[in-house]
């Protein structure tokens, strides 16, 4: 293989132009020539490729976002626009592909590979950590730390003023991050997708908080998992005397220079799948499990299934007391 391109996909994260650093370094160090793909999958279908060497990737290992930019591609779901892009990589000489990106990516990776037989990597790097197969995906430490701070502030004001603050994370299917962020911030509560709470339950909690002495409280909830203005309108109709304010934390948590755990984690993964690909390894992705880097079947990563972890929940109830 003397030719590979790279792109990134979906929804960005803090960490991924560590990761395409990473993987074109590794790359010209085995005197492989690079492409960078801009736009996605939109931008392989519309044949806006750049080339990549040592210097187009310096500087960039404390920036957010990605520097090949990134743009969701409905149209990829068409086999017609599938067959298009992989004949635009044989037109520009490209033998292989690294796609960075989250769960959607991962499909499209894996299309890709199956259909036309073509060399294919994945890096996981999604905000939510939802990707079987990996303990931990690029951006997803980043995002805590940026939520964590942001509420670190928010509790200032809640105890100042002896409120209760809902604070709404990203999470549309998934509830790992708020989970992450709210075990981090000392929460009360936490609200996520996969498991459904009625704002009576919630009610219960903070009532009793209130009986044991707290003046403040602080409710995580995923976006997938309930609105956080609806939430505080229902507690202060519901308990009367109480004060509950909300706080959307939105695109701010995809934002931000990576943090140093992150940086690692891409570079590592960046460097291990540019090394796996050169090396005639396809259609998996690369991942860490236990501190340690692992090669997995994309079949097995679209098709696994994660869930909450039920120790952690207990622990935020016990830490919740």
């Amino acid at each position: 293989m003397k030719h590979i391109g790279i792109l990134t996909s979906g929804g960005d994260a803090p960490g991924m132009n560590c990761a395409i650093r990473a993987a074109v370094r590794t790359a010209i160090g085995q005197g492989i020539e690079v492409t960078g793909i801009l736009r996605g999958f939109r931008g392989l279908y519309e044949n806006d490729f750049i080339p990549l060497n040592s210097r187009s990737v310096s500087g960039i290992i404390n920036a957010g976002g990605t520097i090949l930019r990134t743009i969701r591609f409905p149209g990829f779901l068409s086999s017609d626009i599938r067959r298009k892009c992989f004949a635009n990589l044989q037109s520009a000489g490209i033998e292989g592909l690294i796609v960075i990106g989250g769960d959607g990516s991962a499909h499209g990776a894996h299309a890709l590979c199956k259909e036309f037989n073509f060399p294919v990597v994945h890096i996981p790097a999604s905000i939510d950590n939802d990707l079987f197969g990996t303990d931990e995906t690029i951006g997803f430490d980043t995002a805590v730390n940026t939520a964590v701070d942001a509420i670190d502030r928010i509790r200032d004001t809640a105890t100042s003023h002896e409120r209760i603050f809902i604070v709404e994370v990203m999470g549309r299917e998934h509830g790992f991050l708020a989970l992450e962020i709210a075990i981090a911030a000392g929460a009360e509560v936490v609200m996520l997708p996969e498991l459904p709470m009625d704002i009576d339950d919630v009610i219960a909690i903070l009532e009793e908080d209130r009986k044991r002495g707290k003046i403040s409280s602080l409710v995580i909830v995923a976006e997938g998992a309930g609105r956080a203005h609806n939430i505080a309108e229902a507690i202060n109709r519901k308990m009367p005397g109480s004060e509950a304010r909300y706080s959307v934390l939105g695109y701010i948590q995809r934002g931000g220079r990576p943090t140093y755990k992150t940086r690692v984690l891409a570079t590592m993964f960046g460097c291990e799948a540019a090394s796996a690909l050169v090396s005639g390894v396809s259609d998996m992705m690369v991942g860490v499990s236990g501190g340690k880097l692992v090669r997995v079947p994309l079949e097995t990563v679209i098709h696994g299934h994660l869930e909450i972890s039920r120790e952690k929940l207990e622990l935020l109830k016990k830490m919740a007391v």
